[in-house]
């Protein structure tokens, strides 16, 4: 059975990965032509999102990437650069 919910009801949502790791709070949802194809994700204080990109505030993903919509939000952690990934991309040559 398809549940229906109101964008609105999901702003301030957290949204986790697929791992488990808590990824950050849903700022805005963007819509096209009466569909969701986009969810920007604030960067919160010891979020994945702000270790994995330093001094960003918040990123965009894509609604393909959504893997449950309910009380949180799970997203693929696919495509999103991991921690590890960042450190290496930061440590002197």
């Amino acid at each position: 059975m398809l549940k229906l919910r109101r964008a609105t009801k999901l702003y301030g949502a957290k949204v986790f990965t697929d791992e488990g790791e808590y990824f950050g709070d849903v700022e805005e949802i963007l819509i096209k032509d009466n569909k969701v194809v986009g969810w920007k994700i604030k960067a919160t204080k010891d979020s994945y999102l702000s270790k994995a990109i330093a001094g960003a505030k918040g990123v965009i993903v894509q609604h393909s990437m959504v893997r449950a919509v309910g009380d949180i939000i799970i997203i693929s952690k696919v495509g999103i650069p991991s921690v590890e990934e960042r450190r290496e991309e930061v440590a002197p040559a």
